[in-house]
């Protein structure tokens, strides 16, 4: 996926990309500094833990992200379509 654009301060954008994760069921901010975060999101009924970090590149307006299963090879493509929805309500706004 490509990096998620952003308009305005780097301080706002991550402001409003940290509510959109915290929206998300069984999402963690674990770590959150200016410039960069991460997450943890625990699925529903194993528990498995998945990560994704976040580090906004104010100079490009962009931000870069990483997402991926803590264990394990195959996710059966959850952390795309997670990624996805995560970029698709940064870019329209709604929670």
């Amino acid at each position: 996926m490509e990096a998620i654009a952003y308009s305005g301060d780097r301080a706002n954008a991550q402001s409003r990309l940290e509510d959109v994760v915290r929206a998300l069921p069984r999402a963690s901010i674990v770590r959150s500094e200016p410039g960069y975060f991460a997450v943890e999101f625990h699925s529903l009924i194993f528990r498995f833990v998945d990560e994704a970090e976040f580090s906004f590149d104010d100079d490009k307006k962009l931000i870069h992200f990483r997402s991926g299963a803590r264990t394990g090879y195959s996710d059966f493509g959850i952390n795309r379509a997670r990624m996805q929805k995560i970029a698709a309500a940064f870019a329209s706004g709604s929670l």
